[in-house]
């Protein structure tokens, strides 16, 4: 039986998403998460799942919060810098980009690497990629010595001007190789060949800092896999929206950063296609919030990406392709408490698996937004994941009576306050990703998923003034289901900064010809057929002046006049989308942009009829708080029994196992013939 496999480690819950190709049916399995081994939370959730390992013979995929959390978290490996001589501090000096400019008690980001494990070698490359000082060689075998006497589990080599030639890197690799004991090192041309010093240093550094504990889990699950009788190679989800294999993912593990959440927003790509609409995404899980936009069917992807950046904080950059997601901390296990002045406030500390929140017995005592919701009545403590966990309410409340004593209220009130801010701080989010990008939120729908997303969906679009919410099926295990809608996906990026004239037309051809070329070479490798291979290119385009650019799609061929008329008008049109005028300038390239992909099968979203009576049969009725107005009696209808084509007013509760909807008074929801909730607000 050819079965296709995906598989979402989040921070509290593993989710498997399993498609039966000769039925077209897909199984979904739940699992708490194991933060202290992964792979064995993954191996928990395929053997709960009943598949046998023989039978996952067709596609097996994973994403995971891995890496963001060992960063986040400060926890991976020692690792050494390998640097030119003169650029030992680049880390250090970082960037004069204050987000809290008027903070006489900012601090700068600290550096992965301390000072004294970041060693200089002499060579220099010019901007041009020219040879202008040869490697020494003995300053690289005493950088070796320096690693093996300081036990350095991973290494970073990161030289200036590497990005426009390698050679130097390469030949330190070859070096060090034979002569440290890790066998972890990184090179900065393999992650990025763009331009900016400190951020592309940084991001080797990072992919140093966490390659050793990504390639034992990948290592480790790879194994696990085997044994069960898996037949084939595993595949692991990447931050740009595509997969690679697990040996890829063992060398570029920065490149997973955002690895978990993408498999959502490509699964509500899916979704607006089928329903024909652009959509905005909410993905509520157990430690975070995030949203993303897609727009015109496109998933909008971010070169540089900033770890922990907020508005007290600049961040760490990331120079590598990530799908441009809000994350927030605000899940179902975020934490409410009251700060030094009285304010009540939510995340983003996360009660996470373990201890998880109050109400699941498990030892965790904070007040949640998950006992917030099982006080106000909206989550059924008997019917939390389909009745496999019981909840206590009693213990919810005593959580929430102890951060209600701080402020003078009661728990209830407590509990409400925490859902209102939560609310608050996501409607802030959404703006991040639409309104300060240029976008209007009316103009899109809303896909709700996860196990919290459709809890918050209609509250926010009635904030944002979105008209259309869509609740997907099995919302709670939606980015596994997402990571079965995905291709192969590799990003490749060459800085090359020249004036968009039709006399650089043959230099910027040539370079998307070897881009693509390489491209080919790596889906090759990976047994995708030419047949199946796609390509698009992008140049990042800028005024000349201009410090910033507009990544612009250009077709594959771009020497004729038409094509840089095309060009130019592409430009013109997302620049004014984004900053509301444009110039008569004229206009460079910056950087060269190409991703090839490799198609993988998939099974298309499937329509059903509708019934000539669809009409839902209410299971009960509950008291439940859902606005100002207090607890009143609402319906309660099993997502099940409701057929294709019946129609809900609200207010009413829509519960399955892994989620629940909330409809609000006005709204009117209809089953489509995709099986989708469609909330009009």
């Amino acid at each position: 039986m050819p079965v296709r496999v995906a598989i979402d480690v989040g921070g509290t819950f593993t989710d498997l998403c399993a498609l039966n190709e000769a039925t077209g049916e897909y199984a979904f399995v739940k699992d708490s998460t194991t933060p202290e081994n992964y792979a064995a939370g993954v191996i928990n959730v395929v053997r709960k799942s009943g598949i046998p390992g023989g039978e996952m013979n067709r596609f097996i995929g994973t994403g995971s919060t891995m890496v963001i959390n060992a960063l986040t978290e400060r926890k991976g490996a020692k690792t050494i810098l390998v640097t030119t001589k003169g650029f030992r501090d680049v880390l250090e000096i970082g960037r004069s980009n204050r987000t809290d400019i008027y903070n006489f008690r900012y601090e700068k980001p600290k550096p992965f690497v301390p000072r004294r494990f970041r060693y200089e070698v002499d060579e220099r490359t010019s901007y041009k990629g020219e040879e202008m000082r040869p490697l020494i060689k003995d300053d690289v075998l005493k950088v070796a010595e320096a690693c093996n006497r300081n036990k350095a589990e991973a290494i970073a080599i990161a030289f200036y001007n590497a990005y426009a030639n390698p050679k130097h890197e390469l030949e330190c690799y070859e070096i060090l190789k034979n002569k440290v004991k890790t066998p972890y090192i990184s090179m900065s041309h393999e992650l990025s060949r763009e331009w900016r010093e400190y951020e592309r240093v940084n991001t080797t550094v990072l992919n140093a800092f966490v390659q050793p504990k990504v390639h034992q889990y990948l290592t480790t699950l790879e194994l696990e896999l085997r044994r069960l009788g898996a037949k084939i190679g595993a595949h692991v989800m990447q931050s740009n929206g595509g997969v690679a294999t697990f040996e890829q993912g063992r060398k570029t593990p920065i490149y997973q950063v955002e690895s978990g959440p993408i498999g959502g927003v490509i699964g509500a790509q899916a979704i607006g296609k089928a329903i024909g609409a652009d959509v905005i995404t909410l993905d509520v899980g157990g430690t975070t919030a995030k949203t993303s936009l897609i727009d015109s069917g496109r998933m909008k992807i971010n070169t540089e990406y900033f770890i922990g950046r907020n508005q007290f904080f600049s961040g760490y950059p990331v120079k590598a392709p990530v799908v441009d997601i809000v994350e927030i901390g605000a899940g179902g296990g975020s934490i409410a408490w009251v700060d030094e002045l009285g304010s009540l406030k939510v995340g983003p500390q996360s009660a996470g698996a373990d201890p998880g929140p109050a109400c699941q017995n498990k030892g965790g005592t904070d007040p949640t937004l998950t006992d917030a919701f099982v006080l106000t009545g909206v989550i059924d403590p008997n019917y939390f994941l389909g009745g496999e966990i019981k909840l206590r309410p009693e213990l919810a409340e005593k959580a929430y009576r102890e951060v209600g004593g701080k402020m003078h209220m009661k728990a209830i009130d407590a509990a409400i306050g925490a859902i209102e801010i939560a609310t608050a701080n996501m409607v802030n989010a959404i703006k991040l990703v639409s309104v300060r990008r240029g976008y209007d939120p009316r103009d899109f729908a809303m896909v709700a998923f996860g196990g919290g997303g459709p809890m918050f969906a209609v509250a926010l679009a009635q904030e944002l003034g979105i008209k259309k919410v869509v609740v997907p099926k099995v919302p709670g295990v939606f980015s596994a289901w997402g990571m079965l809608m995905t291709d192969l996906r590799h990003d490749y990026i060459r800085t090359k900064v020249v004036g968009l004239e039709s006399s650089n037309l043959g230099e910027l051809q040539g370079t998307l010809d070897e881009m693509k070329k390489e491209g080919t070479k790596q889906l090759e490798s990976e047994g995708i057929k030419a047949s199946e291979m796609r390509y698009e290119g992008f140049f990042d385009i800028r005024y000349l002046g201009q410090e910033h650019t507009i990544p612009t799609p250009v077709p594959m061929g771009v020497k004729s006049a038409d094509s840089l008329a095309l060009i130019r008008r592409r430009f013109h049109d997302l620049h004014f989308k984004a900053y509301t005028f444009n110039l008569n300038d004229p206009t460079e390239v910056v950087n060269i942009r190409v991703v090839a992909f490799g198609k993988v099968k998939k099974q298309p979203l499937r329509p059903s009829r509708a019934p000539r009576r669809a009409r839902a049969k209410q299971s009960r009725m509950r008291s439940v708080y859902l606005d100002e107005s207090g607890f009143k009696r609402v319906p309660v209808y099993s997502r099940d029994s409701i057929p294709v084509g019946a129609k809900i007013q609200g207010p009413a509760i829509i519960e399955e196992p892994t989620a629940t909807t909330i409809l609000k008074k006005g709204n009117l929801m209809t089953i489509d013939r995709y099986g989708n909730l469609v909330v009009e607000v």
